[in-house]
């Protein structure tokens, strides 16, 4: 399994980022997919959910309204459009195979929000 996230980067509050997943080493497609992240001294949290056809999306409560999960099937890719960001949403960004943590994750992507 192999899983590659990309998109992170400092942003000012209010402004929006995509971050993206490429997966391979197994079947994307049969897959309930994630992500979690990892504010500076904190443990992990879970943000959102998607399952393996897109009919089904799940957010954390503090997200909900400002970031949509989406995948692609066809390019084995995962996405999470994060809209309205706030310096709250500062953390290491993780792309997870499963539902909730996930059971493999890739190395992540820093999302920094500031101004």
């Amino acid at each position: 399994v192999q899983l590659v996230e990309s998109g992170g980067g400092l942003v000012q509050p209010g402004g929006s980022l995509r971050l993206s997943c490429a997966a391979s080493g197994f079947t994307f497609r049969n897959s309930t997919m994630s992500w979690v992240r990892q504010a500076p001294g904190k443990g992990l949290e879970w943000v959102s959910s998607i399952n393996s056809n897109s009919d089904t999306t799940y957010y954390r409560e503090s997200v909900k309204g400002r970031f949509t999960v989406s995948r692609d099937n066809a390019k084995q890719t995962l996405y999470l459009r994060m809209n309205t960001l706030k310096p709250d949403d500062t953390a290491l960004y993780y792309c997870a195979k499963g539902g909730g943590f996930g059971t493999e994750r890739g190395r992540g992507t820093q999302v920094t929000v500031s101004s």
